[in-house]
């Protein structure tokens, strides 16, 4: 064979840069391929970090694809490289326009036809600095104070630092904040929500309260801090909430933090009330709003109106497939059913006793809140949690088990008993929460112990006999035995069973 050389000289190295991927960008824009310019110009912008026309770009791109806090990053960055430059100045404009501050976007289009008095954008610019003009009432935020451009702008990068897990980053920029405007209350709010994610509740309650003895009433404070306490499970929510219930805010974004604050806590009723006002009133929501008033809606009993939010959610965010409030039943849940009842829920799976938190962790299978609980911080937070109460969490979850080890088919056998007292009713009542309370009593005494829980059938119809004959009941044996399809004589031997094992849970 032929030995071939290789004449390096004629090979060429190619080591892209940022004008080779802005020029890809600028191809695929005229194409009006928004994600593949959207990729192009950002790895311009890696490559190229300090090049105004390519974050420019990058900027006007972002605003195309509704990302206005991205792109407002970027004009910004730009207009440090060039602060002169007419088309930075405009696209700034716009972008403070898109996000509701418009003193500021009618100081950038003001700047800008300085510069272009017939310029191309010089139409727009105007149209920008009339609109602004006639809103004079816009020029305030929630909680009353003028807006400053810079001080948002620098909140709003913390913000994103704590959705990126940054909380550290996000707590150092925000102390610098407050400290350089202490009446910037929103920056509060957001430096005490990062404190509490961190774990340091107490810091994250003291600024809460700091900010309603300086600025009473501050309706965001009062929202967060009834979060707090409600993942904290204080008897303080109630008073908070009270209090909540009480304030009728007009403007639209009082009325949203309200409406979700008592969503998320389970107030379902009034969550929809000031939701639902929202809708009526044409307020055209983020994907977080319509998964608010989709759960308020149905868990207040207005099935219809949670379907029609949920598709509108489903419109914004396709993701959110499998997070429907109804997901886990195909009609509204009973309004008498305990795994439906989120306090008396929570109750269970926080009970100090183990056997009335597997009764909880079983219900919490058929909750129509199981989606919301699993999510929790603390609910299901246990330092120590036994092998049993990780089975029947994951039963509850729908994770399979394995026939052929021999714990996992007891515990099966186990949850079938469960299953079998379930159908009695379709539902747990309060008269039928006993048998349960029982039930798993008597399954963590004798799963300690390798009970096999053979003859489901039979164990449901025992402890429902046991049951029964304690509050001298006049079912009898037979009516029992029929009822599970068994013989007296099994019914009569599985009571025995467990008895014995009932009398070793309680000594």
């Amino acid at each position: 064979m032929e030995n071939k050389k290789i004449n390096t000289k004629n090979v060429l190295s190619f080591i892209p840069t940022g004008e080779y991927y802005y020029r890809k960008a600028l191809k695929e824009l005229q194409r009006e391929n928004y994600p593949k310019a959207h990729k192009y110009l950002r790895r311009a912008s890696e490559l190229s970090p300090k090049d105004p026309l390519i974050l420019t770009q990058y900027g006007i791109v972002l605003m195309e694809m509704q990302e206005f806090e991205q792109a407002m990053d970027m004009l910004h960055l730009a207009h440090e490289l060039d602060s002169k430059e007419p088309d930075i100045l405009f696209f700034l404009a716009e972008v403070h326009a898109h996000m509701g501050l418009f003193w500021d976007a009618r100081k950038y289009a003001k700047k800008y036809l300085v510069y272009e008095t017939q310029g191309k954008y010089s139409a727009e610019a105007m149209e920008i600095v009339d609109f602004a003009e006639q809103e004079d009432w816009q020029l305030f935020d929630d909680d009353g104070e003028s807006q400053d451009s810079e001080c948002y702008y620098r909140q709003e990068k913390a913000r994103r630092m704590m959705e990126q897990g940054d909380f550290a980053g996000a707590i150092e920029r925000l102390e610098k904040l407050v400290e350089e405007k202490s009446d910037f209350w929103g920056a509060y709010n957001n430096l005490a929500l990062a404190y509490f994610y961190i774990g340091e509740a107490e810091m994250a309650k003291a600024l809460l309260h700091d900010v309603l003895r300086r600025n009473t009433g501050n309706l965001h404070a009062l929202c967060n801090l009834a979060v707090f306490h409600y993942y904290e499970k204080n008897a303080e929510l109630d008073d908070i909430l009270e209090l909540l219930k009480k304030i009728q805010p007009y403007v639209f974004e009082h009325r949203y933090k309200l409406g979700a604050t008592f969503a998320l806590v389970g107030k379902y009723k009034e969550a929809y009330r000031w939701l639902k006002s929202l809708q009526k009133r044409g307020f055209d929501g983020d994907p977080a709003f319509y998964f608010w008033l989709s759960h308020a809606a149905y868990h207040s009993g207005h099935e219809e109106a949670s379907r029609q939010a949920w598709d509108q959610l489903k419109k914004m965010d396709s993701d959110k497939d499998g997070y429907e409030p109804w997901s886990d039943h195909s009609a509204m849940p009973h309004a008498d059913a305990l795994e439906h009842d989120r306090d008396y829920l929570v109750k269970k799976l926080d009970h100090a006793k183990k056997s009335e938190r597997l009764f909880g962790l079983f219900l919490l299978g058929k909750s129509a809140h199981k989606q919301e609980v699993i999510s929790h911080p603390n609910w299901l937070a246990s330092d120590q949690p036994s092998v049993l109460e990780t089975f029947v969490l994951g039963y509850a979850l729908g994770h399979p088990f394995k026939k052929e080890i021999p714990a996992e088919q007891a515990f099966m056998r186990a949850m079938e008993v469960a299953e079998y007292l379930y159908v009695q009713n379709g539902m747990v009542t309060e008269q039928q929460a006993e048998v349960f309370q029982l039930w798993f009593l008597l399954v963590e005494e004798a799963f300690s112990r390798n009970y096999p829980f053979k003859n489901p059938a039979a164990l449901a119809s025992a402890v429902e006999y046991m049951i029964q004959s304690a509050k001298n009941e006049k079912a009898t044996k037979k009516e029992l035995a029929d009822s599970f399809g068994v013989s007296v004589a099994t019914l009569t031997k599985y009571v025995k069973e467990l008895t014995a094992y009932l009398m070793d849970a309680g000594s």
